[in-house]
């Protein structure tokens, strides 16, 4: 039955919280090859290949809920087309932190988001254990299917049904639970490979080491290692996501203090210690890629804008200079210790907005410039067009152009000419990452399609939407056969034989 605050918000056109915060439950089915019908639109026979997804799976144990969603255990889904026919698989991914809850029915470890085992500050305090929970992304690097949480090291699983193998060190090049980002770059361009997986790892502390690698990402030397190197910055780094282009993988050193006492006393998570510093300046820190013109050079670190940034979108060289466009947020984000994410009020966090940074090369200068006012996360673009330009962009986005709120619809913009259209699925659908999935042989950057897994507030049910990536014309849904939690990151991957 519909609630009177529902039926206003449906006249208004604005989202209701409690269709929001209805997909925060936890996952209880794991199937394998179910059959989906299309429910809306018509089946696509030229997609041929696989979605995966990853997001938190698990919220809540024995009557404990975690204190942020990003604490949640991973869960992966795979929705496989092939000949006009999908089907749907999802499995969590079997860390040794998830089947020992699962055995317990209960939190045993604290989250870097804030979430604290029962018993107090007496039963956290000193306890600076984590479990990998893998719930980031998931990708494919040679045989193997990738579920990655930057904190500790990748879990591989097989692709085909998504069971965990384990914990891997990707044939020696990780020590044992080494960092591993959770957003690598899949490098089209690359004069190396046919396709080069792009990654890095993060030692942090007064000093912070960063790990730039570059895998093999296709045919007989497939998730063999290319290119390595290791960089030393000063201060603190923490570095969720990254850019390339061809000479260069750009990182921005947000700045940020970090104190980890109230972490180690048991009162916040770890995350919860991160602060933006007016006292500190943010940097570029430019570092040579061992595929490009300036092997070997030392890193190149340059002043950036105020504002704090989780996720990039593209980068690419223009003459001298680099060209970055970003989600840039005021401040850091961050659910206290007091508040409960299910029912945060929005208009009191920050938002992101998509800006671009022109780096100076030669002068070691860089400009900020808005490209969109209006509140958005996820931006991706062709994958084709990574490292180089690219004029399209496709990201989630607030329904209403102005104030901060849930993701509700998608955007595509012309990154030059800042032209926009919209699909939407307010007032009770909320988005998550599109992915752009190039249509075969198309020539047009934005000819393909966008895959979307789309909650479903109506129905209190998941639906993938494809829409149709030039004119964001609604092409088919799909009703899931599983109720699924808002979600972090995803990848596509064209089947075998193509």
């Amino acid at each position: 039955m519909t609630s009177l605050q529902e039926k206003q918000s449906i006249k208004n056109n604005q989202f209701n919280k409690e269709d929001w915060s209805s997909a925060y439950q936890n996952v209880e089915l794991e199937l394998e090859n179910k059959n989906l019908e299309v429910t809306q639109g018509n089946s696509i026979k030229e997609l041929n290949g696989t979605l995966f997804k990853n997001g938190p799976g698990i919220l809540e144990r024995d009557g404990q809920w975690l204190h942020h969603p990003f604490d949640g255990d991973g869960m992966i889904s795979a929705i496989n087309f092939k000949d006009g026919k999908a089907t749907f698989t999802n499995k969590f991914v079997k860390t040794k932190g998830y089947l020992e809850e699962k055995k317990k029915n209960k939190f045993l470890y604290r989250g870097v988001f804030g979430t604290q085992k029962k018993g107090g500050i007496l039963n956290n305090v000193l306890d600076l254990n984590f479990k990998n929970i893998a719930n980031t992304h998931v990708i494919k690097l040679g045989d193997e299917l990738l579920a990655l949480w930057e904190a500790a090291g990748p879990h591989a699983l097989d692709p085909k049904n998504l069971e965990t193998i384990g914990l891997t060190t990707l044939k020696g090049v990780l020590k044992k639970n080494e960092a591993f980002s959770a957003h690598p770059k899949i490098d089209l361009n690359s004069k190396y490979s046919k396709e080069v997986l792009v990654t890095f790892g993060v030692q942090t502390g007064p000093q912070s080491t960063i790990r730039l690698m570059e895998f093999s990402n296709k045919g007989n030397k497939a998730g063999e290692i290319l290119f390595d190197r290791k960089d030393k910055l000063n201060g603190f780094a923490f570095l969720h996501d990254f850019a390339i282009t061809t000479n260069w993988a750009i990182f921005l050193q947000n700045a940020i203090d970090f104190n980890p006492l109230p972490f180690v006393m048991g009162q916040k998570g770890a995350a919860q210690c991160l602060k933006s510093s007016p006292n500190k300046k943010a940097k570029f820190f430019i570092v040579p890629r061992d595929s490009g013109l300036y092997r070997g050079k030392p890193p190149v670190i340059i002043d950036a804008p105020e504002g704090f940034v989780f996720h990039h979108v593209n980068a690419y060289e223009d003459e001298e200079n680099i060209v970055l466009d970003s989600i840039f947020y005021d401040d850091f984000p961050s659910v206290g210790p007091d508040e409960d994410f299910r029912d945060i009020d929005f208009e009191k966090y920050p938002a992101g907005k998509l800006k671009r940074s022109i780096i100076n090369l030669k002068s070691r200068y860089s400009e900020l410039s808005t490209i969109s006012e209006q509140t958005c996360e996820f931006a991706v673009i062709n994958p084709k067009f990574t490292g180089i330009k690219a004029t399209h962009s496709w990201m989630a986005c607030t329904n209403a152009k102005s104030g901060n709120a849930p993701l509700q619809a998608i955007k595509k913009i012309n990154l030059d000419t800042k032209e926009e259209i919209f699909w939407s699925a307010a007032p009770r659908g909320f988005v998550s990452e599109p992915i752009m999935v190039p249509k075969t042989n198309s020539k047009k950057e934005d000819e393909g399609y966008l895959l979307i897994l789309v909650w479903n507030g109506a129905r209190r049910g998941s639906d993938l939407i494809i829409l149709d990536s030039k004119n964001l014309e609604h092409l088919s849904t799909y009703e899931l056969p599983i109720n699924i939690p808002h979600g972090l990151h995803g990848s596509w991957s064209n089947n075998e034989e193509d």
